[in-house]
């Protein structure tokens, strides 16, 4: 789980794998492990979920976090339109660093859209270019298992 800080990563892990949702922020310090094994098709799956760190200006990820790594979910809040420039640039620096692994793009807050700043073209122009784009709300759940799912199906 990876993004700028407070884009939802620690509320949708908690959305996925607890069925739970709090309007409490909650800073992620370092990285939070969670797991959840989840059925794709007749293959069951175990998934590892490392909830890392916002990124900004003071923290950027470590890169050692991401060795091994299957895949990974970028999460952008729909109501922030630098957190999608975070998320790309980000999407650049791992694929440097530990290859091209899967990736799905989850725009968070959905229950917000009125407030989205991230305009939808640029959405609909990455999925053409072969990202998996998901919306999802934390709050609502929303998307939040399509969008695990999609990454454990692409990962096996």
């Amino acid at each position: 789980m990876l993004g700028a800080y407070a884009v939802g990563k620690t509320s949708l892990v908690g959305r996925f794998v607890r069925s739970m949702f709090s309007e409490k922020y909650q800073t992620t310090v370092g990285v939070k492990i969670d797991q959840k094994t989840v059925n794709v098709g007749d293959q069951q799956v175990n998934m590892m979920l490392w909830d890392l760190h916002g990124e900004d200006e003071a923290q950027k990820v470590r890169l050692s976090y991401l060795r091994g790594a299957s895949g990974y979910i970028l999460v952008v809040d729909g109501t922030r339109k630098d957190t999608l420039d975070i998320a790309l640039n980000l999407h650049a620096t791992i694929r440097e660093s530990v290859g091209d692994i899967p990736c799905t793009l989850v725009v968070n807050k959905s229950d917000l859209a009125p407030d989205w700043e991230i305009d939808p073209a640029a959405l609909d122009d990455l999925a053409e270019n072969g990202w998996e784009v998901i919306r999802s709300s934390a709050k609502s759940g929303e998307g939040v298992e399509e969008a695990f799912l999609s990454l454990a199906s692409r990962m096996i």
